[in-house]
């Protein structure tokens, strides 16, 4: 049985649990990817993380925009990454 990590929210929500194998390679694809874009709108990111997987034939079982989106909010939650508020975009970077 794989190892499973307990996720979180930001504000408090509940969140569902994620294979760790899974939530590591996310982590730091995210990460990796704010480092190199700097900030980005969500469906930027999911692009460029995409985008990335299939370069380095990186094959994901479900969804990859959920996975991210859950990914994504855990960082924030845990400050490794922050959201930053325009008037029609939400944007991150890493904290």
């Amino acid at each position: 049985m794989e190892k499973r990590i307990q996720l979180q929210h930001p504000e408090g929500k509940k969140a569902p649990s994620m294979e760790s194998i899974k939530y590591e390679v996310l982590r730091k694809a995210i990460l990796a990817f704010l480092k190199t874009a700097g900030p980005s709108a969500h469906t930027d990111m999911l692009h460029g993380i995409a985008a990335d997987f299939q370069k380095r034939k990186v094959v994901w079982e479900g969804s990859l925009e959920w996975s991210m989106e859950w990914v994504k909010l855990d960082l924030e939650a845990k400050g490794e990454i922050k959201r930053i508020k325009d008037i029609m975009l939400v944007k991150f970077e890493v904290a």
